[in-house]
């Protein structure tokens, strides 16, 4: 293959596509293309994965049973989650909106294999969870793939992973990643809606420790 360099103009887009990439809850219902979605799904093929175990599983979440399961299973959590928080904490956070579930055409649960065979076990020896941590690469040039077409992607992470796992019946030693939800997004923004209605901020510059 020949070496490719990549010019100021592709960078820049790169970058515009980083800012834009964006977690996603406000879906429109409109269809998702199959074979656009396909495309996207490769980025899983093209990944890095620890010891080449390709440990990722994804579970395409569709029967109405299924989802009304997974849709409870947050309810459950984000209502949990609200009796932690107090005062102003808890005023912001009954006003967000941190799933798509209800809206969202394509509905994923993403799995990582534990007990893979496929890599024979090479730099997960000493760090196991490296075949986790390659799940969620996938999922980032996943997610990256998606908005090049257009659409959004919300990682719903407000949830009982374990139940998650017993209501897809899916086979010991798979472990839950996440749940996304996919689709058409009801606007574009360049920011984190966490950032705007004041629960939390970026970092001005990157903190980074010299030792």
């Amino acid at each position: 293959m020949q070496d490719q360099t990549f010019n100021d103009d592709f960078r820049t887009q790169f970058d515009l596509l980083m800012r834009l990439r964006r977690d996603v809850r406000r879906f429109r219902t409109d269809p998702v293309d199959e074979a656009v979605l396909t495309r996207c799904l490769d980025a899983f093929r093209l990944a890095p994965s620890v010891g080449l175990s390709e440990p990722w599983r994804v579970i395409r979440v569709e029967s109405e049973a299924a989802r009304a399961a997974a849709l409870k299973n947050f309810q459950a959590a984000n209502a949990e989650s609200l009796a932690g928080y107090s005062g102003e904490k808890a005023q912001i956070y009954s006003g967000l909106k941190l799933s798509g579930m209800q809206e969202a055409p394509v509905q994923l649960a993403v799995f990582c294999d534990d007990a893979t065979d496929k890599g024979q076990g090479l730099g997960a020896g000493t760090m196991p969870e490296a075949r986790r941590y390659s799940v969620v690469s996938a999922i980032t040039l996943f997610w990256l793939a998606l908005r090049t077409h257009g659409l959004g992607l919300g990682w719903v992470s407000i949830l009982d992973p374990d139940k998650m796992t017993r209501d897809l019946n899916v086979p010991d030693g798979w472990r839950l990643i996440g749940y996304f939800c996919v689709g058409w997004p009801e606007e574009l923004l360049d920011s984190p809606e966490l950032e705007r209605v004041g629960w939390e901020s970026r970092y001005d510059t990157l903190p980074v420790e010299v030792r």
